[in-house]
């Protein structure tokens, strides 16, 4: 097996993986910080064993070397754990992973302001599709039983953070970040822990929130592997796929309906990034 093909794999295995995220959120009858709390806890752990055992605990070194591009990267990603929760379960698991698919645009914005990279023609039209999109399934959670502008803007502030916190590591090109997404993972929950009392909610939800943590884990793992074989355009195609997969999952299993408007502005976000994608694998290859 060639490593493109094996690239692809990992991080098609590592979507495929984390498509239930919102699902299982969606299931755990519950405090949503307190979901974040196992979320992080259990992600954290399951990341950290992997890490000591393929790397060994040399590799955590890295927090301590990556300086503040690092601290950065932490604390956004820790940030993440909660906002997710309390994302999908203020307004519809459509509205989150179509809001979070327009990631990339908000790191195009943040590498042009701190990084002084230029912003791609494609990329500008790309932004005003995704933008008019973003609009449009605004509208709709007005109208909508399932759906809230609070949801809404939770998914927002995940995907400018973590595109924030890619952004902030690209100044530290050479350095693995995966041994210091347990550290942030299991900071998120420590900090969860003042405000919540999670260890009862446990007993009643364990399967969950076990499960739940050692999906997000497993998945992690293999969406930071992924891309050491493939391109950041085609780790962005693949991961539209659970843009796609997630919305189906929870209307299949739970009957939730996103309503016609949340449909259509999420189809503008997906296929102007998928178009845009296309372009810039094709370019790749040229």
């Amino acid at each position: 097996m060639n490593s493109h093909l094996k690239g692809i794999l990992i991080t098609a295995l590592g979507v495929l993986i984390v498509t239930p995220d919102s699902l299982f959120v969606r299931l755990i009858d519950g405090d949503p910080l307190v979901t974040g709390f196992w979320r992080g806890l259990i992600a954290g752990l399951v990341v950290f064993i992997a890490v000591l055992l393929f790397q060994g605990p040399r590799a955590f070194s890295v927090v301590f070397r990556s300086g503040k591009p690092g601290l950065i990267y932490m604390v956004l990603v820790a940030s993440t754990a909660p906002a997710f929760a309390l994302a999908v379960t203020n307004t519809s698991v459509a509205n989150v992973v179509f809001i979070l698919a327009a990631t990339p645009i908000f790191a195009a914005i943040y590498s042009r302001i701190f990084l002084g990279e230029p912003i791609e023609r494609r990329m500008v039209l790309t932004l005003i599709v995704v933008v008019i999109g973003l609009g449009v399934i605004t509208i709709g959670s007005s109208e909508s039983e399932i759906a809230s502008w609070k949801g809404d803007l939770w998914a927002v502030y995940i995907a400018a953070a973590f595109a924030a916190a890619l952004t902030a590591v690209r100044k530290i090109k050479d350095v693995s970040m995966v041994p210091a997404v347990p550290f942030a993972y299991i900071g998120a929950a420590l900090v969860l822990l003042l405000f919540t009392s999670p260890f009862e909610a446990f007993a009643a939800n364990w399967p969950l929130y076990l499960g739940h943590g050692v999906m997000i884990g497993a998945a992690s793992c293999l969406l930071t592997l992924g891309p050491r074989y493939i391109t950041s355009a085609e780790v962005s195609l693949l991961v539209l796929l659970e843009s796609v997969l997630a919305p189906i999952l929870v209307w299949w299993v739970l009957g939730e309906d996103p309503g016609p408007l949340a449909i259509a502005g999420g189809a503008m976000v997906i296929v102007a990034l998928l178009v845009s994608n296309y372009f810039a694998v094709r370019a790749t290859r040229v």
